[in-house]
């Protein structure tokens, strides 16, 4: 049953796991030569995010968090690569990224490109050191990160602009471009800790907060706080791409997030760490970044 505190508690173990992800993050990109690659994937991925998908790749371990620490890490590295090439001017063009200048203008473009490049293939390196499933889990996040995953969201995403489109379009896109790396996140947890049998559960969960987290990130693109944010607002509307709240408008999409974050929690059920999933999938709801 959903309670208050389930979101404190969530909240709580969010900032845990971040603090041992952002520890094991710097131990496993440490600067090396040549230092300027280096310091640019820094840049990316320390200090900054909610490591969110971090601390659900943790949870699908709970009780055996440390076995999936090697997963959590690799997520990261993803995300920073797929959010340094995102900001590319040849993609997203944005400036900004958790509050400070993007990889290409604190670097150059080229430099932002190979960290970027260098984050992806480092998060293979690091899946591997799993001690459980360490092939099956890379399998799982190369698809998650590739054509069928983010790249191909990331495509449509592009090919998209200035189109109108249906919902089921918009669907594909967000679970492709976000949701793919959100469910993989938890079912590289479970692989982790060998709890296959709960891999579908897992997915259905993954799913609806990815969903809902989309969702919320459209909104908040609207009606956020820049400096909470850490990026510039307004950048879906400027570049002329479809969002659930220029197709449903602010209050139905609103709703929508609440549907799917019902459905996160009911698949929560009986999963092992049920209480802080639950509140998760809450804080996704209410974030403010």
């Amino acid at each position: 049953m959903e309670k208050k505190e389930d979101l404190v508690v969530a909240v709580e173990y969010l900032k845990k796991a971040a603090e041992v992800v952002e520890k094991e993050l710097d131990r496993y990109i440490s600067v090396q030569e040549p230092e300027v690659i280096f310091e640019a994937m820094r840049y990316s991925l320390l200090g900054g995010g909610k490591r969110l998908r971090a601390a659900l790749a943790i949870l699908a371990a709970y009780g055996e968090e440390e076995l999936a620490i090697p997963a959590a890490c690799a997520v990261e590295m993803v995300h920073a690569y797929s959010l340094i090439h995102d900001d590319l001017p040849c993609m997203d063009n944005d400036d900004f990224r958790r509050g400070k200048p993007s990889c290409h203008k604190a670097f150059d473009e080229a430099t932002a490109l190979l960290a970027g490049d260098a984050l992806l293939t480092k998060a293979f390196e690091t899946v591997l050191d799993l001690k459980y499933n360490p092939l099956m889990a890379a399998r799982e996040l190369a698809v998650a990160a590739g054509a069928e995953g983010m790249v191909g969201g990331q495509v449509l995403d592009l090919s998209f602009e200035n189109t109108e489109i249906t919902y089921d379009e918009l669907k594909k896109i967000h679970s492709k471009k976000t949701g793919a790396l959100i469910t993989v996140s938890l079912r590289l947890g479970a692989l982790a800790a060998q709890r296959e049998s709960l891999l579908a559960k897992y997915t259905l969960y993954g799913n609806n907060i990815g969903l809902a987290f989309q969702i919320t990130d459209d909104i908040l693109d609207v009606i956020g706080d820049p400096k909470k944010l850490g990026k510039t607002l307004g950048k879906d509307k400027e570049q002329g791409k479809s969002t659930y709240p220029t197709l449903f408008g602010m209050e139905r999409s609103v709703e929508l997030a609440k549907e799917a974050v019902a459905k996160a929690i009911d698949a929560a059920n009986g999963l092992p760490g049920e209480e802080i999933l639950v509140g998760l999938a809450q804080y996704v709801l209410v974030r403010e970044s």
